[in-house]
C-alpha cells in the first residue's frame, strides 16, 4: 500500500494546499475563495467549475504565478512555485488567458512559435530543436492547413486551436487554459475539449482549464474542481456524482442537478 502511494506521488505535477485566492491592496485582503485543495496527475485532463464571480480565472491565474496568491502553497513537481525562477517557470507551465493575440496581423506559425521565447537566445533566433517543437504542435492540434494564415483570417475555433498549439511549443509539463470553449457553438467546444483530452493523455501533459460547460466536462474530463467560496471538491466525474457534490451549486428552486442523466435541469 505504502509503495503504491508513493508511486501516485512520483507522478503529481501539480500540488494545491490549503490556498486562498483573490486581491489584496494596502489595507485589506480581499478573498474570493478559500480552502483550495487538490493533485493534479500527469496525463489527465482536468476542469474548474463553479458559478459566476466564483474566482475560476482567478485562481488559474495564480496558478499560473500571473498574480499572487493570499496563502497556502502551490507546488509543481513538489517545489514551491515561489522557489522557482522567471525562466525556469516558463519551463514548467504554460498558461492560455482569454486576452486576445496583440496582433492578428501575425501568421499562425509566428504566433506558434511565441511559445519558444523561453528558450530561444536574446535575439530570438529559432533553433532545430524550436522549429521541431513548433512543428510538433501543430501536428498535435492538426492545423497543418492554417499555420501559413494570418490570424485575423481565423474564426474562432482555429484561433482557439492556435493558442493550444502556441502553448504545446512551449512545451511545459503543466497546461492552463482559461474559458478555451468561450464564443464557441456545442460542437466546436466538445472539439476543443475532446482533442486537449487527447493531447494530456498522449503527451502525459497535465491540462487544467476553466468553463462553464459543466455537462461536457462530465463526460470528457479526468478530474473536476468544484469552485466555491468556502469549501470546494476535488475528484473524478463520477465520485463526485455519486457523493451529491453538484447538487448545490445552483439554487435549488431554479436547477437541480440530475444525476443519473449528469445534467442539469431547470425546475
Amino acid at each position: 500500500m505504502v509503495k503504491n502511494i508513493k508511486k501516485e506521488q512520483q507522478h503529481i505535477a501539480l500540488q494545491v494546499t490549503n490556498l486562498s485566492v483573490g486581491y489584496s491592496s494596502k489595507k485589506q485582503q480581499n478573498v474570493i475563495s478559500k480552502d483550495i485543495n487538490f493533485a493534479l496527475q500527469k496525463g489527465e485532463l482536468t476542469a474548474i467549475v463553479g458559478v459566476n464571480g466564483i474566482g475560476k480565472s482567478t485562481l488559474l491565474r495564480t496558478l499560473g504565478n500571473v498574480q499572487p496568491k493570499l496563502s497556502g502553497t502551490i507546488s509543481i513537481d513538489a517545489i514551491e512555485i515561489n522557489d522557482y525562477k522567471p525562466g525556469q517557470l516558463a519551463a514548467k507551465i504554460s498558461v492560455v488567458l482569454t486576452e486576445k493575440i496583440a496582433s492578428k496581423n501575425l501568421t499562425v506559425l509566428e504566433v506558434i512559435a511565441l511559445g519558444r521565447q523561453p528558450y530561444t537566445n536574446w535575439i530570438g533566433t529559432l533553433t532545430t530543436t524550436d522549429k521541431d517543437k513548433i512543428t510538433e504542435a501543430i501536428s498535435l492540434v492538426q492545423i497543418e492547413e492554417l499555420q501559413h494564415k494570418k490570424c485575423y483570417e481565423l474564426s474562432d475555433g482555429q484561433l482557439q486551436k492556435v493558442m493550444i498549439a502556441r502553448a504545446l511549443a512551449q512545451d511545459t509539463s503543466i497546461i492552463l487554459l482559461d474559458e478555451p470553449t468561450s464564443h464557441l457553438d456545442l460542437y466546436h467546444k466538445a472539439t476543443i475539449l475532446k482533442l486537449l483530452k487527447n493531447i494530456a493523455h498522449k503527451t502525459q501533459k497535465t491540462i487544467l482549464f476553466t468553463t462553464h460547460e459543466i455537462e461536457v466536462a462530465l463526460q470528457l474530463c479526468d478530474k473536476i474542481l468544484i469552485l466555491d467560496k468556502n469549501e470546494s471538491h476535488f475528484g473524478t466525474p463520477q465520485n463526485l456524482i455519486a457523493t451529491n457534490k453538484f447538487d448545490a451549486l445552483f439554487p435549488k428552486d431554479t436547477i437541480i442537478f440530475d444525476a443519473k442523466s449528469a445534467s442539469f435541469k431547470v425546475v
